[in-house]
């Protein structure tokens, strides 16, 4: 079976956006007067803002206050990112070239703000790569679940089955599968054990050790 598709996650797979996340929830606890829980970057990477507060960092059940907060998160995300500049993966711009002269379609399918990945487009000139992007504003439900995916996978036109999934997050990993899509996990923000323990297809270190026949051989027997 071929490759239909690829769908990118976003943060650690595409971008090392790791510290500007975490330094954009500092920011924000400091802002409004919160305390961050020791291990809350490491249990909230991945998923969407309105998981995070009520459930990750209890700050708050109301709607209303989720939303302007979560809001306010990427705003700052956004200003330490035009300020710094988004680092994009070593490897990543290699392989998209590659899969783009192979005619393999790529789509992103992410938690994170549309704007926020408009920003890196624009800094990084990432856009041409991508037939688009389905981002946190398009789905109701967060990873675990694949609804994500599904859009994604919609979006390019091509079956889940004949997709492959690029992510670094457990939930991810299993969004993937739930999809009925391969998973292929990147440890760049995880352990190679905790995508390996949610069933990953294969787990690499990084971007860089990704390549056209590493994909194909998920598809074989």
């Amino acid at each position: 079976m071929p490759v239909g598709a690829v769908i990118f996650d976003w943060d650690g797979v595409v971008i090392d956006s790791s510290s500007l996340h975490e330094r954009s929830w500092e920011a924000l606890a400091s802002e409004i007067g919160k305390t961050l829980p020791a291990d809350h970057f490491k249990r909230g990477f991945g998923k969407r803002n309105a998981v995070i507060i009520p459930e990750i960092l209890g700050w708050t059940q109301d709607s209303a206050e989720i939303d302007r907060w979560g809001k306010r998160k990427e705003e700052l995300y956004r200003i330490m990112g035009k300020e710094e500049g988004i680092p994009i993966l070593d490897g990543t711009r290699d392989f998209l070239r590659s899969l783009r002269a192979a005619g393999i379609p790529c789509v992103i399918g992410t938690s994170t703000e549309r704007m926020n990945v408009e920003l890196a487009f624009e800094q990084l000139d990432l856009a041409s790569f991508f037939l688009g992007a389905v981002c946190s504003e398009d789905v109701s439900r967060g990873k675990p679940d694949p609804e994500v995916f599904l859009k994604a996978a919609n979006l390019a036109g091509v079956d889940p089955q004949n997709c492959i999934v690029l992510e670094d997050s457990a939930h991810g990993i299993i969004a993937a599968i739930k999809g009925g899509m391969k998973g292929l996990g990147l440890a760049t923000t995880r352990d190679k054990k905790d995508l390996i323990e949610v069933g990953a297809d294969i787990v690499i270190n990084n971007p860089s050790e990704l390549s056209i026949g590493l994909l194909e051989s998920l598809f074989q027997s």
